[in-house]
């Protein structure tokens, strides 16, 4: 086998997205002959746990781990929050918005700590696999991010090894990011930014990213070829799912569920159906699965659907999907912000495999409006077209109520785990441009 150093923060036990892109490629490399070498921190400081995505380690991977130090206990004992606080999605939006505290955090976390607060992790990393790659040479380097200082580490070992082809992978945009002018940055740290940016943008050999849009913002930075690498799904995730509830309407959501993702258009929509159509609301179940954000509580209380709200705290990922399954309609709202005509979710792709109804929310004219119209996946609304959600939202639940279940029409087999695992290898070994 042809072997790849792959440096990812995000590894189980950790969960969510961040880790999944990377452990199913993982997963199907050594199929395509490359054996996985993973670099990861000792003991990380993730949003989430999920012990299960242990099992899915492939056996022939081997796993480096260098300790981290995080700033985040810090930052605990500085807003008094408890040690056990987790750090979920969406929580530079609420901060910058919080007490003064959280917002000097913010600023520390945009002045100081760049490109992230695990920027303390670089050297030591780097010098591990310096050591480490003189007796233990690789064919090809990875790196993923966020957190971008992941990408940092490689830059440094393009220096002492650059005849190493390496990969650098966007799962999200650097200082494109919606949060990104949240970080309240003095014009140097914007400056310093945008700098390790376009350095990580032109040395790499390769650049990845994960939709079409963030490819055209990408390469109008870096004046390069962009390359796209969708997110994807495991085929053998979706073995033994929980068929369709019949007995009520259930809409769901899946994961982080921030407050920049909040369909309040939504909400006022299914408040209105609940009294308007008879019998609509003792059916409707509102499934919301993993970390939800208290102001999508808060506003469902107002909306008069408490009674139709069932939380799920986190819950390992094929536990999650099984509870998908069981819905008749799945709900991906994007972030509502600028940059979200290119964010295409994770969740949206395992969505596509389940084969339920999708109904995303976001921009129009967005990477995800493209795929769901050219699958025949679902229906795409604004977030703030409350009628056109309307109509949509009944049109699903005459659906529903006749067993009409729209089917996915498009062919999403270029979106399985094992091609994208066999296209990142392909695209490793291209000429730099």
């Amino acid at each position: 086998m042809k072997r790849v150093l792959i440096i990812s923060y995000y590894w189980p036990p950790a969960g969510g997205g961040g880790v999944m892109r990377w452990l199913k490629m993982s997963k199907y490399l050594p199929g395509w002959d490359w054996q996985p070498v993973i670099c990861t921190p000792e003991n990380p400081d993730p949003s989430v746990l999920d012990e299960s995505l242990l099992r899915e380690v492939p056996p022939d991977a081997e796993i480096l781990k260098v300790p981290i130090w995080e700033p985040y206990d810090l930052y605990r004992k500085l807003t008094g929050k408890p040690k056990t606080t987790k750090f979920k999605a969406g929580h530079i939006s609420e901060a910058s918005k919080g007490s003064w505290k959280d917002k000097l955090a913010v600023f520390i976390r945009g002045n100081f700590l760049i490109p992230d607060p695990r920027v303390f992790w670089v050297k030591p990393a780097v010098r591990f696999l310096k050591a480490y790659l003189k007796e233990h040479p690789v064919d090809l380097i990875v790196s993923t991010g966020p957190p971008h200082s992941m990408h940092l580490v490689a830059l440094k070992l393009k220096k002492s090894f650059p005849a190493i082809p390496w990969l650098a992978d966007f799962r999200d945009p650097w200082t494109d990011i919606d949060f990104y002018h949240q970080l309240r940055l003095t014009w140097l740290a914007d400056f310093i930014h945008h700098r390790l940016e376009k350095k990580v943008l032109t040395r790499a050999d390769v650049v990845t990213v994960v939709s079409p849009d963030i490819k055209r913002t990408t390469e109008k930075r870096c004046g390069r070829t962009v390359h796209v690498v969708y997110n994807g799904y495991d085929p053998e995730d979706f073995e033994n799912i929980d068929p369709m509830d019949d007995r009520y309407f259930i809409i769901s959501h899946f994961g982080a569920f921030n407050h920049d993702r909040n369909p309040s258009a939504l909400w006022k929509a299914l408040s209105e159906l609940a009294a308007e159509i008879p019998g609509f609301k003792e059916v409707l179940k509102l499934r919301l699965v993993g970390q939800t954000d208290s102001f999508i509580i808060n506003e469902l209380g107002q909306a008069g659907l408490s009674g139709q709200l069932e939380i799920i705290p986190h819950v390992n990922h094929k536990e999650g999907l099984k509870f998908l399954g069981q819905s008749a309609v799945l709900l991906l709202p994007l972030n509502d912000a600028p940059n979200a005509r290119g964010i295409l979710p994770g969740k949206m792709f395992e969505y596509l495999a389940l084969g339920r109804t999708i109904l995303a929310i976001g921009p129009k004219g967005s990477d995800c409006e493209e795929i769901i119209r050219q699958t025949g996946a679902g229906f795409y609304g604004n977030f703030g077209d409350k009628e056109g959600l309307k109509t949509s939202m009944v049109k699903l639940f005459t659906d529903w109520q006749t067993r009409e279940m729209r089917k996915i029409s498009g062919d999403i087999e270029a979106f399985s785990r094992q091609n994208l695992a066999r296209e990142i290898i392909r695209l490793g070994f291209q000429e730099k441009e």
